[in-house]
């Protein structure tokens, strides 16, 4: 059941954003009264189809290939290379007769369409659901191995990065590869420190999820009423000192402590406004005292349907320039991001085991922002490689020979492949593994 609810996610999610792309391109052809031979979800290959109807002058279909899709404009050599129109004379209605202006729009509608797509599902969940999360204001982090190797230690409050002061804990590993930091102030008891980053570990701050975990203050909000210590003398509010003798300050070196008395007793010291006191407290076989803890204020921000529109630029905005910051770290071998490269395999494990609308809906702004932004890339086969070359046109007054962009658009199609090659890979290695 899993597995489908998965599958489903990810089919409807990937229909939805190659629709819209591709309904990018479309529009702006037919602004311009460019003839669109064809619209297809999915690929027909070989000419075979699981459906298609006829609106206008255009075939609409969906294929048999269950990936991606295309938007077919006559005179115009993409990724069908279907040479034949080619050579015949120019038509009027075709895209190689229009202006290098509208051209550029056309090659760019779909690209258009991807970014406004994603402030409209940010605007949606902001009017919704709003924003919640934890603030790195007063949060003190919790180190993983590789966090601890890196110097961060338990308690630590993470001031800044390079300068940049981080608003969502959450957020603090993205940010922390993200911006190539070099070094971090932090707060530790009392002092405030510089730690250095050192930039060998960026690869494994890419790959080992995790990293910052929130240390909880041992500080009660209420004790289980069928726990073993339910009329202990432990109250709300009360901030535990030490285990038999042994200081804590965190859930996190409580655990610790707790699994040396499992079954047993122990002597808690713990603080009640101005007053240290002690009392005896009963550890379970698990190693717990049954108390329930006080959590760190989780932020909430509700908007409504006029805030929820600045709201869902802003979130589009830091999604945009966060990815761009990930594809910044794919052309440095070094740090090990290219082994986070994945096809749709990798985006089915991103979505929950249950159907979820608010994670569905964060998910398919975060993957059209990435679609988007994918297309923009330089590739001849790719929306950004047409921009280029058609860039290069309104500059120069040249236009390309389609010789050119025949041989352009085979090299694209060829690094195209072999970058499905390694996302491919890089899946099958992560499920051996």
């Amino acid at each position: 059941m899993v597995a489908l609810i998965k599958t489903l996610q990810v089919i409807l999610a990937l229909s939805l954003l190659i629709i819209v792309h591709e309904l990018g391109h479309f529009l702006w052809a037919k602004l311009f009264k460019i003839k669109v031979e064809k619209f297809y979800l999915f690929f027909d290959a070989g000419g075979r189809a699981l459906a298609r109807w006829h609106w206008g002058e255009t075939e609409f279909g969906i294929g048999w290939v269950p990936f991606g899709g295309y938007c077919k404009i006559a005179g115009m050599v993409d990724e069908s290379m279907d040479l034949e129109g080619l050579k015949k004379e120019p038509q009027e209605w075709e895209f190689r007769t229009k202006p290098a202006s509208q051209r550029l729009m056309v090659m760019a509608g779909g690209v258009i369409n991807n970014f406004i797509f994603a402030v409209l599902v940010y605007c949606l969940i902001a009017g919704i659901w709003g924003e919640a999360f934890i603030s790195n204001k007063d949060a003190r982090i919790a180190p993983s191995e590789l966090a601890r190797d890196m110097g961060f230690r338990l308690g630590d409050l993470i001031i800044s990065f390079d300068g940049y002061q981080p608003q969502n804990f959450g957020m603090l590993q993205a940010d922390l590869a993200r911006r190539n930091v070099r070094s971090a102030r932090i707060l530790r008891g009392t002092d405030t420190l510089e730690l250095y980053i050192d930039q060998a570990y960026i690869g494994d701050v890419l790959n080992t999820p995790g990293m910052f975990d929130l240390a909880v203050p041992f500080v009660i909000d209420s004790m289980r009423f069928d726990g073993p210590n339910a009329g202990c003398g432990l109250e709300s509010g009360d901030r535990v000192l030490s285990f038999g003798g042994k200081s804590i300050g965190y859930l996190q070196d409580a655990r610790e402590v707790l699994q040396e008395y499992r079954g047993g007793m122990v002597d808690a010291a713990f603080v009640r406004g101005a007053d240290t006191l002690q009392t005896p407290v009963a550890v379970d076989t698990l190693g717990q005292i049954g108390v329930y803890l006080k959590l760190p204020q989780i932020e909430r921000r509700q908007y409504s349907f006029f805030e929820s529109i600045p709201a869902g630029l802003r979130l589009t905005w830091e999604t945009m320039s966060g990815y761009v910051r990930d594809l910044g770290l794919l052309v440095r071998p070094s740090t090990g991001a290219y082994k986070s490269v994945g096809s749709f395999i990798a985006i089915g494990q991103v979505f929950p085991a249950v159907w979820d609308w608010y994670r569905f809906l964060n998910i398919l702004a975060l993957l059209s922002v990435m679609l988007g932004i994918m297309n923009l890339l330089p590739i001849p086969a790719l929306d950004g490689g047409h921009i280029i070359i058609t860039l290069y046109e309104m500059v120069s007054g040249r236009k390309p020979s389609d010789r050119f962009l025949i041989v352009t658009q085979m090299i694209g199609m060829v690094l195209l492949l072999l970058l499905m090659m390694l996302a491919f890979g890089n899946d099958i290695a992560r499920l051996i593994h």
